[in-house]
C-alpha cells in the first residue's frame, strides 16, 4: 500500500517498542519525534499516519496535536498506543495486550484505506466542487449506528452513554445481532457482558470469516479474551461504561466516515443524484424521476404506488435511520427521497396497491424492530399509501398521498 507520506511516531523519550513492528512490515519512511517537536513535524512532513505513545499522564501537547491532525485533509489516522486517558474523537486506541505486532499493522492498513478513499473523493470533487457539499461538513458520529449486544447489568448504562452520541441498535442475543447485521448499516459493535467465552469466540470467528463485517470496529468487554482474530479493528476493553464508550467512539467514528465517503463516491458516479447521507435520491432527482415514472405509466399502462413513511418529529434520528433502512432494503426498481417534513416517500414501480401494502408492512416491521434512537427509544413510522389513477398527475398523486396521511392522523 502506498503511504503517500511518512509515518510519524511520537514518544516522550526513546524509540517505542511498537515501532519495530512497523519496521518489520516495511512501513516506511518512519520518522521519530518527541512531544516538543511533534506539532511542527506533522505540519512540515504531511504524514500519512501518526502514532502516539501515551504515558500515565496527559501530555500537554496531545490535545493541540490531535486537533491539528483532525483538521488535515485527506484523513490522517491518529493511533494512540495503550491509552489510559480519555481520547479525542479522532484518536484511535490500540491495546498491545495479547501480542500486537500483526494487529498493529492491520489496524494501520485499515485506517490508511480510509485515507485513500478520502483522497479519491477529494480528487473527484475537484472537478465538480460547486455542485457538491463539503465533505468535511459531515459529523460522522451524528450519522453513526452502533450495535450493542448484551444482557448483563452494564447493558442499560452502555445504552445510555452510547445513545448520547449516536444511534443504537440493541440485541439481547447473538441471533438477534446477526439479523440486525443483515438489515442495518452498522458502524461498530459493542459486545457487552452476558455471554460465555465460547459464544463470544464463535461470534468473533464468524465476523472474521465474513468480508462484509471483517473491518467493523468491535469492542468486547469480556476479560481474558485474546485478540487472536482476523479483525483489524477489534479492541478488548474493560472498565466502566464511560471508558468502554470512549474507546469505541473513535473506531466507530472512523467507520462511519468511511461509509459516508463510499456513499459520496456512489453519488458522484450517479451524477450527484443520490444523497450521500441516506443513499436515497436527492429531492430534485426524485421529482424528475417521479414525474417521468407517472408519465410512462400513464402512456404504457401498469401499476404505480406511492408510500409515505412519517416519523416522529420529536425523534431526530428516526427519519435518518428509516431512510437508511429503506435505501438498503427496498427493491432495485423502487426509488425514494427524504422530505423536509421528516417523512420519507418511496415509489413502488409496477406495483398495485395491495402489493404495495405488503411491501410497506415488511419495511415497517424491520424499522419497528431495529430502529433505536437516543436512550434506546423505539420509533415506528405511520405509513400511508396511494395508487395511481388514470386521471392522476405526479402532483395530484402526491397530494392524495398527503391527504390520506392527514385523514389517518385525524
Amino acid at each position: 500500500m502506498s503511504l503517500q507520506g511518512p509515518i510519524i511516531v511520537v514518544s516522550a523519550a526513546r524509540r517505542p517498542v511498537f515501532a519495530a513492528a512497523l519496521d518489520d512490515a516495511k512501513m516506511f519512511p518512519i520518522i521519530d519525534t518527541t512531544w516538543d517537536d511533534a506539532l511542527g513535524a506533522v505540519a512540515q512532513l504531511q504524514p500519512a499516519a501518526v502514532f502516539v505513545e501515551m504515558s500515565d499522564t496527559v501530555e500537554p501537547g496531545f490535545e493541540p496535536l490531535a486537533k491539528h491532525i483532525a483538521a488535515r485533509q485527506p484523513y490522517v489516522p491518529l493511533i494512540v498506543i495503550d491509552p489510559r486517558i480519555s481520547l479525542p474523537e479522532n484518536a484511535i486506541p490500540f491495546s498491545q495486550a495479547g501480542g500486537g505486532a500483526d494487529r498493529l499493522t492491520a489496524r494501520l492498513r485499515a485506517a490508511l484505506r480510509v485515507r485513500t478513499l478520502h483522497a479519491t473523493v477529494m480528487r473527484r470533487l475537484d472537478h465538480q466542487a460547486a455542485a457538491r457539499p463539503a465533505i468535511t461538513s459531515v459529523d460522522p458520529v451524528r450519522d453513526a449506528t452502533v450495535l450493542l449486544i448484551g444482557r448483563g447489568t452494564a447493558y442499560p448504562a452502555l445504552s445510555v452513554v452510547l445513545g448520547e452520541r449516536m444511534g443504537i441498535v440493541g440485541a439481547l442475543s447473538i441471533e438477534a445481532a446477526a439479523r440486525h447485521l443483515n438489515t442495518r448499516d452498522i458502524d461498530g459493535i459493542v459486545l457487552a457482558e452476558g455471554f460465555s467465552a465460547r459464544v463470544v469466540d464463535a461470534f468473533l470467528t464468524v465476523l472474521a470469516e465474513d468480508a462484509r463485517f471483517r473491518n467493523l470496529p468491535v469492542v468486547v468487554t469480556l476479560d481474558g479474551l485474546a485478540p487472536a482474530y482476523d479483525l483489524p479493528n477489534l479492541e478488548i476493553v474493560s472498565g466502566d461504561p464511560a471508558r468502554i464508550a470512549a474507546n469505541a467512539l473513535p473506531l466507530i467514528r472512523q467507520h462511519a466516515f468511511e461509509a459516508h465517503l463510499s456513499r459520496t463516491l456512489r453519488s458522484i458516479d450517479a451524477g450527484g443524484l443520490l444523497d450521500p447521507r441516506t443513499g436515497l435520491l436527492t429531492a430534485a432527482a426524485f421529482k424528475r424521476d417521479f414525474t417521468t415514472a407517472v408519465r410512462q405509466t400513464l402512456a404504457h399502462g401498469g401499476g404505480l404506488s406511492v408510500a409515505r413513511f412519517a416519523f416522529d418529529p420529536t425523534h431526530p434520528r428516526a427519519q435518518f435511520d428509516g431512510a437508511r433502512i429503506l435505501s438498503r432494503l427496498m427493491r432495485q426498481m423502487d426509488f425514494g427521497t427524504a422530505q423536509d417534513d421528516g417523512s420519507v416517500i418511496v415509489v413502488f414501480a409496477e406495483t398495485d396497491l395491495r402489493t404495495a401494502h405488503g411491501i410497506a408492512r415488511r419495511l415497517s416491521s424491520v424499522m419497528r424492530h431495529t430502529a433505536h434512537g437516543k436512550r434506546d427509544t423505539r420509533s415506528e413510522p405511520a405509513v400511508t399509501l396511494a395508487a395511481m389513477q388514470p386521471s392522476d398527475t405526479a402532483q395530484s398523486l402526491l397530494a392524495r398521498l398527503y391527504d390520506e396521511g392527514r385523514r389517518a392522523a385525524s
